[in-house]
Protein backbone atom coordinates (compact mmCIF):
# COMPACT_ATOMS: atom_id res chain seq x y z
CA UNK A 1 0.00 0.00 0.00
CA UNK A 2 1.27 3.47 -0.93
CA UNK A 3 0.20 6.81 0.53
CA UNK A 4 -0.24 9.32 -2.30
CA UNK A 5 -1.54 12.32 -0.37
CA UNK A 6 -2.37 13.43 3.16
CA UNK A 7 -5.23 15.88 3.70
CA UNK A 8 -5.76 17.68 7.01
CA UNK A 9 -8.98 19.01 8.46
CA UNK A 10 -11.12 19.12 11.58
CA UNK A 11 -11.65 15.93 13.59
CA UNK A 12 -15.04 14.22 13.71
CA UNK A 13 -17.59 16.33 15.57
CA UNK A 14 -17.06 16.25 19.32
CA UNK A 15 -13.57 14.78 19.11
CA UNK A 16 -10.14 16.31 19.71
CA UNK A 17 -6.99 16.37 17.58
CA UNK A 18 -6.40 17.06 13.88
CA UNK A 19 -8.41 15.11 11.35
CA UNK A 20 -6.40 13.42 8.59
CA UNK A 21 -7.25 11.59 5.40
CA UNK A 22 -4.49 9.29 4.14
CA UNK A 23 -5.16 8.79 0.44
CA UNK A 24 -3.69 5.49 -0.70
CA UNK A 25 -3.73 3.34 -3.81
CA UNK A 26 -6.21 1.04 -1.99
CA UNK A 27 -8.59 3.73 -0.71
CA UNK A 28 -8.76 6.46 1.93
CA UNK A 29 -7.84 5.92 5.58
CA UNK A 30 -9.32 8.28 8.16
CA UNK A 31 -7.17 9.20 11.14
CA UNK A 32 -6.84 11.69 13.98
CA UNK A 33 -3.41 13.11 14.72
CA UNK A 34 -2.23 14.45 18.09
CA UNK A 35 1.11 15.94 17.08
CA UNK A 36 3.62 16.66 19.84
CA UNK A 37 6.13 19.40 18.93
CA UNK A 38 9.54 18.01 17.87
CA UNK A 39 8.36 14.52 18.72
CA UNK A 40 10.32 11.52 17.45
CA UNK A 41 8.13 8.89 19.12
CA UNK A 42 4.55 7.90 18.45
CA UNK A 43 1.67 5.65 19.43
CA UNK A 44 -0.83 4.30 16.90
CA UNK A 45 -4.24 3.32 18.26
CA UNK A 46 -6.80 1.06 16.54
CA UNK A 47 -10.22 -0.15 17.66
CA UNK A 48 -12.25 -3.31 17.25
CA UNK A 49 -13.96 -4.89 14.26
CA UNK A 50 -16.27 -1.91 13.71
CA UNK A 51 -13.41 0.59 13.59
CA UNK A 52 -13.72 4.11 14.93
CA UNK A 53 -11.47 6.23 17.12
CA UNK A 54 -12.57 6.10 20.75
CA UNK A 55 -11.27 2.76 21.93
CA UNK A 56 -12.25 0.95 25.13
CA UNK A 57 -12.45 2.43 28.61
CA UNK A 58 -15.08 5.03 27.68
CA UNK A 59 -13.03 6.73 24.96
CA UNK A 60 -9.64 6.11 26.53
CA UNK A 61 -7.67 6.57 23.30
CA UNK A 62 -8.46 10.26 22.97
CA UNK A 63 -7.67 11.00 26.60
CA UNK A 64 -4.33 9.21 26.55
CA UNK A 65 -3.43 10.76 23.19
CA UNK A 66 -3.93 14.23 24.67
CA UNK A 67 -1.90 13.30 27.77
CA UNK A 68 0.95 11.85 25.73
CA UNK A 69 1.01 14.94 23.53
CA UNK A 70 1.96 17.04 26.56
CA UNK A 71 4.74 14.52 27.29
CA UNK A 72 6.33 14.77 23.84
CA UNK A 73 4.74 11.67 22.30
CA UNK A 74 2.67 11.93 19.11
CA UNK A 75 -0.47 9.83 18.71
CA UNK A 76 -2.23 8.66 15.55
CA UNK A 77 -5.72 7.24 16.02
CA UNK A 78 -6.47 5.19 12.92
CA UNK A 79 -9.76 3.98 11.46
CA UNK A 80 -10.09 1.06 9.02
CA UNK A 81 -11.04 1.29 5.34
CA UNK A 82 -12.78 -2.09 5.53
CA UNK A 83 -13.64 -2.90 9.15
CA UNK A 84 -13.44 -6.57 10.12
CA UNK A 85 -11.44 -7.52 6.98
CA UNK A 86 -8.30 -8.62 8.75
CA UNK A 87 -5.63 -8.43 5.97
CA UNK A 88 -6.84 -5.00 4.85
CA UNK A 89 -6.86 -3.68 8.41
CA UNK A 90 -3.28 -4.85 8.88
CA UNK A 91 -2.36 -2.96 5.70
CA UNK A 92 -4.07 0.14 7.08
CA UNK A 93 -1.95 -0.06 10.21
CA UNK A 94 1.25 -0.58 8.21
CA UNK A 95 0.32 2.56 6.25
CA UNK A 96 -0.07 4.40 9.55
CA UNK A 97 3.39 3.23 10.60
CA UNK A 98 4.79 4.48 7.28
CA UNK A 99 3.10 7.85 7.81
CA UNK A 100 4.63 8.20 11.28
CA UNK A 101 8.08 7.30 9.97
CA UNK A 102 7.79 9.77 7.08
CA UNK A 103 6.83 12.57 9.48
CA UNK A 104 9.79 11.93 11.78
CA UNK A 105 8.17 9.68 14.40
CA UNK A 106 10.17 6.48 14.56
CA UNK A 107 9.81 4.27 16.64
CA UNK A 108 6.15 3.59 17.39
CA UNK A 109 4.12 1.55 19.85
CA UNK A 110 0.91 -0.07 18.61
CA UNK A 111 -2.25 -0.36 20.72
CA UNK A 112 -5.31 -2.33 19.60
CA UNK A 113 -8.56 -3.47 21.21
CA UNK A 114 -10.48 -6.71 20.55
CA UNK A 115 -10.17 -7.43 16.78
CA UNK A 116 -7.58 -4.65 16.77
CA UNK A 117 -5.55 -6.54 19.36
CA UNK A 118 -4.76 -9.15 16.72
CA UNK A 119 -4.22 -6.46 14.07
CA UNK A 120 -1.47 -4.81 16.12
CA UNK A 121 0.24 -8.15 16.75
CA UNK A 122 0.30 -8.96 13.03
CA UNK A 123 1.44 -5.49 11.96
CA UNK A 124 4.03 -5.33 14.74
CA UNK A 125 5.52 -8.62 13.63
CA UNK A 126 5.88 -7.21 10.11
CA UNK A 127 7.61 -3.89 10.86
CA UNK A 128 10.95 -3.12 12.47
CA UNK A 129 9.70 0.41 13.28
CA UNK A 130 7.49 -1.03 16.02
CA UNK A 131 9.14 -1.11 19.45
CA UNK A 132 6.22 -2.46 21.45
CA UNK A 133 2.69 -3.83 21.12
CA UNK A 134 -0.33 -3.60 23.46
CA UNK A 135 -3.26 -5.97 22.88
CA UNK A 136 -6.41 -5.11 24.86
CA UNK A 137 -9.14 -7.78 25.17
CA UNK A 138 -7.66 -9.39 22.03
CA UNK A 139 -9.04 -12.10 19.79
CA UNK A 140 -6.74 -14.99 18.90
CA UNK A 141 -7.53 -15.07 15.16
CA UNK A 142 -4.66 -13.30 13.42
CA UNK A 143 -2.44 -13.19 16.52
CA UNK A 144 -0.56 -16.44 15.97
CA UNK A 145 2.56 -14.49 15.07
CA UNK A 146 2.93 -13.10 18.59
CA UNK A 147 6.22 -14.98 18.95
CA UNK A 148 7.67 -12.96 16.07
CA UNK A 149 7.46 -9.74 18.08
CA UNK A 150 10.41 -10.70 20.28
CA UNK A 151 12.67 -8.98 21.29
CA UNK A 152 10.04 -6.19 21.19
CA UNK A 153 7.85 -6.24 24.33
CA UNK A 154 4.22 -7.35 24.28
CA UNK A 155 1.62 -6.30 26.84
CA UNK A 156 -1.63 -8.29 26.85
CA UNK A 157 -4.58 -7.03 28.92
CA UNK A 158 -7.96 -8.69 29.44
CA UNK A 159 -10.94 -8.53 31.77
CA UNK A 160 -11.78 -11.76 33.56
CA UNK A 161 -15.51 -11.02 33.27
CA UNK A 162 -15.37 -10.58 29.46
CA UNK A 163 -18.47 -12.21 27.94
CA UNK A 164 -17.55 -11.44 24.32
CA UNK A 165 -14.02 -12.85 24.16
CA UNK A 166 -12.96 -15.00 27.14
CA UNK A 167 -9.75 -14.04 28.88
CA UNK A 168 -8.35 -17.40 27.80
CA UNK A 169 -7.71 -15.59 24.46
CA UNK A 170 -5.21 -13.31 26.19
CA UNK A 171 -3.63 -16.28 27.94
CA UNK A 172 -3.24 -18.10 24.61
CA UNK A 173 -1.58 -15.10 22.94
CA UNK A 174 0.70 -14.69 25.95
CA UNK A 175 1.65 -18.34 25.61
CA UNK A 176 2.44 -17.93 21.90
CA UNK A 177 4.62 -14.88 22.61
CA UNK A 178 8.24 -14.93 23.69
CA UNK A 179 9.93 -12.67 26.20
CA UNK A 180 9.70 -9.82 26.94
CA UNK A 181 5.98 -10.18 27.57
CA UNK A 182 3.46 -9.24 30.24
CA UNK A 183 -0.08 -10.42 30.95
CA UNK A 184 -2.46 -8.28 33.05
CA UNK A 185 -5.91 -9.63 33.97
CA UNK A 186 -8.52 -7.45 35.69
CA UNK A 187 -11.13 -9.06 37.95
CA UNK A 188 -14.68 -7.97 37.18
CA UNK A 189 -13.81 -6.17 33.94
CA UNK A 190 -15.92 -6.73 30.81
CA UNK A 191 -14.83 -6.57 27.17
CA UNK A 192 -14.56 -2.79 26.93
CA UNK A 193 -12.59 -2.59 30.18
CA UNK A 194 -14.73 0.25 31.55
CA UNK A 195 -14.59 -1.24 35.04
CA UNK A 196 -10.78 -0.96 35.19
CA UNK A 197 -10.41 2.26 33.19
CA UNK A 198 -8.43 4.16 35.82
CA UNK A 199 -6.01 1.32 36.46
CA UNK A 200 -5.60 0.64 32.74
CA UNK A 201 -4.87 4.27 31.87
CA UNK A 202 -2.24 4.34 34.61
CA UNK A 203 -0.70 1.12 33.27
CA UNK A 204 -0.52 2.38 29.68
CA UNK A 205 0.60 5.83 30.84
CA UNK A 206 3.69 4.19 32.28
CA UNK A 207 4.30 1.22 29.94
CA UNK A 208 4.13 3.08 26.61
CA UNK A 209 6.56 5.96 27.40
CA UNK A 210 8.96 3.54 29.07
CA UNK A 211 8.92 1.26 26.02
CA UNK A 212 9.50 4.15 23.62
CA UNK A 213 12.38 5.43 25.74
CA UNK A 214 14.26 2.12 25.75
CA UNK A 215 17.20 1.33 23.51
CA UNK A 216 16.29 -0.17 20.15
CA UNK A 217 15.29 -3.83 20.59
CA UNK A 218 16.83 -4.58 17.16
CA UNK A 219 14.29 -7.00 15.69
CA UNK A 220 15.86 -9.98 13.91
CA UNK A 221 14.30 -8.97 10.59
CA UNK A 222 13.11 -5.79 8.94
CA UNK A 223 9.93 -6.47 7.00
CA UNK A 224 7.67 -3.60 6.07
CA UNK A 225 10.50 -1.01 5.82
Amino acid sequence: MEIHEVLAGPPPQGDVGEGLLLRTNRGDIRAILHQAPESQRAVIWVCGARGGFGGPGQGMYGRLAETFQTRGITSLRLDYRDPNVFPECVLDLLAGIAFCKATGCDPVVLVGHSFGGAVVVAAGAASSHVWGVVALSPQTYGAHGAGLLSPRPLLVVHGKADTRLPYSCAMQIYQWAREPKELVLYDGAEHRLDECRVELEKLLGEWIPRTLAEKSPQPPFAKGD
